[in-house]
């Protein structure tokens, strides 16, 4: 089950199975694609924050229902798979990953394989001291998949990324962050409240420039410079129609805080 909930320009969505640690179903994944989409299409929604229910941020998706659990049958057409990842958790990742407003991931438990990077294709990855982040693609005899091929070496590093993917090797709390995957580690019980004051910040952001800014971001590793700095002008002509460049210069010439529409 996935719960949505709007309140102060942000999104909370939120995985809700806590007695399988939020192991995402079908149903599930394709629910939050939905509740993704549906706070892109929503001038209200000026960031996005991602949480668990329980003691576990997500175990990644229950393999009870999925394709790659049918492998060895007659049935079985190797095909599927990828076209289920594709439609499957790859669409969240992607999602998250081209979402042009804020995101922060609360991630309050257990995030493995799928889960955790659900998790890290978000700007803004809150822990606390007791988060783990695990991989066991290796165990399953599964390739990593959902992004984190992507995302881990960019995150980690390529030798980290490495040890994570094919030995297992895990991340725990404070160290989740010095190894670059986390943004900040806090108490159990500080989580929530500091996730969402972080949300809340970004979301009285000037949402459009911030979007701009995160996919200039999040191309920098497909690019050379000649081309990046030729699409910082592009975007930075398209923050120039925003009316929160105007009243970014209107607060600045005012000596005062800037009030940002996102608009």
């Amino acid at each position: 089950m996935i719960r949505t909930d709007i309140a102060d320009n942000v999104a909370t969505i939120t995985l809700d199975r806590p007695e399988a640690k939020n192991a995402l179903t079908v149903e599930m994944r394709d629910d939050l694609v939905a509740a993704i989409r549906s706070s892109r299409a929503d001038r209200d929604v000026r960031a996005v924050l991602i949480t668990g229910a329980g003691d576990a941020f997500c175990a990644g998706m229950d393999l009870r229902n999925s394709t790659v659990a049918q492998a060895g049958s007659a049935e079985f057409d190797t095909r599927s798979t990828s076209e289920a990842l594709r439609v499957g958790v790859q669409s969240v990742v992607r999602e998250l990953w081209e979402l042009d407003k804020p995101t922060v991931a609360a991630v309050n438990g257990t995030a493995v394989g799928p889960g955790a990077h659900i998790a890290l294709a978000c700007d803004f990855v809150l822990v606390h001291d007791d988060t783990r982040f695990a991989w066991t693609f290796s165990r399953w005899g599964l390739v990593v998949d959902a992004g984190g091929a992507y995302l881990l070496p960019r995150l980690v590093g390529l030798p980290r990324a490495r040890a994570m993917v094919l030995l297992g090797e895990g991340a725990k709390g404070q160290e989740a962050v010095d190894m670059g995957l986390a943004y900040r580690c806090v108490t159990p019980a500080q989580l929530q409240d500091e996730a969402r004051a972080l949300a809340l910040r970004l979301a009285a952001g000037p949402t459009r420039s911030l979007g701009l800014s995160k996919q200039l971001l999040n191309r920098t590793f497909e690019t050379y410079l000649v081309a990046a700095l030729e699409l910082e002008g592009q975007f930075q002509s398209l923050a120039t129609t925003s009316s929160d460049l105007a009243e970014g210069m209107a607060a600045f010439r005012e000596k005062r805080d800037p009030r940002f529409t996102g608009k």
